[in-house]
């Protein structure tokens, strides 16, 4: 057998020496005046499996082929033979940027999409909160007993986790009823506006407001399109995740790439393989391995995406730094957005990397670092890199040295539409009710009533998540107490605040800005818009007159947004 590098240099001279023949005996000598005006050709390319493309795209940079040449040589099989050298074996990682792969993911948790999105280089969408109904959509519940001491242990977690998801949602449909209601009462109809655009106008809006008390728990759908090599980062960084669901979706998601895809024109083609039959069983056979065979969208570029060592290890040391660094410090208080000052990048790196293990703001874990000493902090830099294996990307925190950097503490709700913005470096904490939570103002106009059990209702939530937490001190292992904890984070509504680190440049903040304040948007996010606006035009005077943005003290047409 010969080894992966001599295979590597007989495919690589083969299909070489195959190109140049074909080059030779198959294209016609261009004339003089080709040469000096060439005829770009643009087409678009349809109905090839993604990994075949790629193969075929990687061409480009070793032979003279057209797409349409090399694609009409090619096979998943040839295809998987390449990948398998340059891709694994040479590292040519780049490779796997062309294959580019769409799907579906559905039923899962709020919790673990707000993890899955967290990829800088995700297309996708989601469904939302504003136009559809939550009621009927169910939600995760997560094994207690695999971290219980014992039966009756694990029974309790679990009557008490049930009882306070449901009700939230006894809560959020009273509330979505009652902002309707309420809102009906102060917007009356205007004549030219039919009846069903008014009502499911304001439906909208009063989803807005109780979308606070749906729970991480509650399922959601989106759908993806990533390239093969991000799909490969984000299986690998799933499967090394806290939480059981997500680690599961992992395995998922891979599986998907792996075994063979939905063809939304499977139906279709066997009726037309059974009109063919009718004629000749050969020339049906045949179409039917042409139309029917399985396509696999990426089985050889994740085929061995696993848990990534360098990021459960690195976090397990980072989580223990903060808290003995912090030394159970009680937490500052601090504004919904704050711009941070400009800090050496050294302090800005190991501030960055402690802040997603604890629940502290920038400044006080920055305050503490500084106090520690340049020793200290040199050792946690280190430990952000101590682990790291050959091919490992260094961890998102090692994203320093922007100059505009927002330390924002908003509702889980508003931070779901922020977390969309990719050009710009996130580092999120973990959920917790540390941080209190949103109240939208009709909560309070809608009557005494309804802002007693609004209250009511986040203080169980609150008081359920605590006994729950209490509850991973009965674990055994750290391991088995750090799952009991994520855990009890899925009876958190979307209502309580977390804390975000988001760094970027002068653009990115400009656009935020004018666009999430913008009228048609949630209170939520536009009220963290305007105060990053605010937070920069004061730094930064000379560049407020650069912001378009939409004063949000401003009142705004409901049936208009």
């Amino acid at each position: 057998m010969t080894d992966a590098k001599t295979d590597a240099k007989t495919d690589e001279t083969t299909d070489a020496t195959t190109d140049a023949k074909t080059d030779a005996t198959t294209l016609r000598p261009a004339s003089p005046s080709a040469h000096r005006n060439p005829a770009t050709d643009v087409y678009a390319v349809y109905g090839v499996e993604p990994e075949v493309l790629a193969y075929a795209m990687a061409k480009y940079s070793r032979s003279a082929l057209t797409m349409k040449e090399s694609l009409a040589e090619l096979s998943q099989q040839k295809a998987e033979k390449f990948l398998d050298t340059f891709y694994f074996a040479y590292g040519h990682r780049s490779i796997a940027d062309l294959a580019h792969i769409a799907l579906a993911v559905e039923r899962l948790s709020m919790l673990a999409a707000i993890v899955l999105v967290d990829e800088t280089r995700w297309d996708g969408q989601e469904r939302s909160t504003r136009y559809q109904d939550f009621r009927k959509s169910g939600w995760y519940t997560p094994d207690f007993a695999l971290t219980a001491r014992d039966a009756s242990e694990a029974g309790a977690a679990q009557q008490l986790y049930t009882e306070t998801i449901a009700a939230l949602y006894a809560a959020y449909e009273s509330l979505g009823e009652s902002a309707f209601q309420y809102l009906r009462a102060k917007t009356p109809k205007p004549e030219e506006m039919k009846l069903e655009a008014y009502e499911r106008t304001l439906r909208a809006r009063a989803f807005d407001v109780s979308r606070y008390l749906l729970p991480l728990a509650a399922n959601t759908s989106l759908g993806e399109i990533v390239n093969a090599r991000t799909l490969e980062n984000q299986v690998s960084h799933l499967l090394s995740h806290t939480h059981a669901e997500v680690r599961g979706l992992g395995a998922k998601l891979k599986a998907a790439a792996l075994e063979p895809a939905h063809n939304t024109y499977t139906e279709k083609y066997r009726d037309l393989v059974l009109q063919i039959s009718a004629h000749s069983e050969m020339l049906a056979k045949h179409a039917e391995d042409l139309l029917l065979r399985p396509v696999r969208v990426a089985p050889t570029l994740v085929k061995y995406a696993i848990p990534n060592p360098y990021e459960i290890a690195t976090r397990a040391e980072l989580r223990q730094a903060a808290a003995e660094l912090m030394g159970g410090a009680a937490i500052e208080p601090a504004e919904r957005v704050e711009l941070l000052d400009d800090d050496p990048l050294e302090i800005d790196l190991a501030t960055t990397l402690l802040y997603e293990h604890c629940h502290y703001p920038y400044r006080q874990i920055r305050a503490a670092v500084e106090a520690a000493g340049a020793a200290r902090r040199d050792e946690i830099v280190a430990l952000g890199t101590k682990h790291r294996g050959s091919h490992d990307e260094l961890l998102r925190a090692f994203q320093c040295g922007q100059r505009f950097r927002f330390d924002i503490l908003m509702d889980i709700g508003g931070f779901r539409d922020m977390h969309r913005h990719r050009r710009c470096v996130q580092i999120m904490q973990g959920f917790t009710t540390l941080h209190g939570y949103e109240e939208p103002e009709e909560v309070a106009a809608a009557g005494a009533g309804v802002a007693h059990a609004y209250h009511a209702t986040m203080q169980r939530v609150a008081d359920a998540y605590a006994k729950l937490v209490a509850m991973a001190g009965t674990a055994g292992t750290a391991s088995e107490a750090e799952s009991w904890e994520a855990n009890a984070q899925y009876v958190i509504p979307l209502g309580f605040r977390k804390r975000t680190l988001f760094k970027m440049d002068f653009a990115e903040a400009l656009y935020i800005s004018e666009l999430r304040s913008g009228p048609a948007g949630h209170i939520s996010y536009r009220r963290v818009a305007y105060a990053m606006y605010e937070a920069v035009a004061k730094k930064y005077p000379g560049l407020a007159n650069y912001f378009r943005v939409t004063d949000v003290n401003q009142p705004v047409d409901l049936l208009k947004r």
